[in-house]
């Protein structure tokens, strides 16, 4: 989607930094964005209400705004300075996967705000679905499919729910209205959208896939026992 795009612009604005991390291997940015990630969860998991609450919120977005900077950065350095690897690769989008299973349940895990954790859950399985194909495209094809609702678009969302959140907290503004017992407020919108933009991707991603994979088969075919056989003969 359109905010996949603020990728290059990303790229653009860490040039300068990059040429000061020439020295930094870009697998220490990388396991930065864990701890940086699991105290923006804590922060988001145990937010309450007034103007204390207001703040663990803008905490929460700080610290997972840093670890989206740290996981942009060390692509970019390691392009940079020729230290591109499998593993760099594997463990980026492990952690990736982590840190957001780890920030939807942090959200409907609080029970101030959310404090539904089967529909957490859900949301979280139901993100992991879209998240999945995207690797998996990677892993058969070698290229990555960004097709759905990226990770960047579900990120600068999440970033705005916090602040929104952060906002009603400080004003103790009520929610906006209640459904089967859950509030409508800027925590439960980003967890509803999470999990419906997570069956979009799967759909999005399994489709492009087939059409890219299909292609791939016919233009370059794998190898069977049969052909393997054949050039024996």
């Amino acid at each position: 989607m359109a905010l996949e795009k603020g990728r290059n612009l990303f790229k653009n604005l860490s040039e300068p930094l990059v040429s000061r991390l020439e020295g930094v291997n870009p697998a220490t940015l990388t396991w930065l964005t864990l701890p940086t990630g699991l105290a923006a969860a804590w922060l988001m998991m145990c937010a309450g209400e007034g103007e204390e609450g207001a703040l663990m919120f803008l905490g929460a977005a700080f610290l997972m705004a840093s670890a989206m900077a740290l996981d942009g950065l060390d692509g970019n350095l390691a392009r940079a300075t020729g230290q591109v690897t499998r593993w760099g690769d594997y463990l980026d989008h492990t952690l990736d996967r982590v840190l957001d299973v780890v920030w939807i349940l942090a959200l409907g895990y609080n029970m101030v705000w959310f404090g539904h954790i089967e529909l957490a859950w859900t949301a979280a399985m139901l993100t992991m679905f879209g998240s999945y194909l995207g690797t998996q495209a990677q892993a058969v094809s070698g290229n990555r499919n960004y097709g759905g609702f990226s990770r960047a678009d579900r990120m600068v969302l999440t970033f705005i729910a916090l602040l929104g959140a952060s906002l009603m907290a400080y004003l103790g503004s009520d929610a906006w209205g209640v459904w089967q017992g859950i509030e409508f407020n800027p925590i439960s919108l980003i967890l509803a959208i999470s999990g419906v933009g997570g069956i979009y991707t799967f759909v999005v991603r399994f489709y492009k896939a087939r059409a890219d994979l299909q292609a791939q088969d016919l233009s370059k075919p794998l190898s069977t026992p049969k052909d393997s056989k054949s050039d024996n003969e």
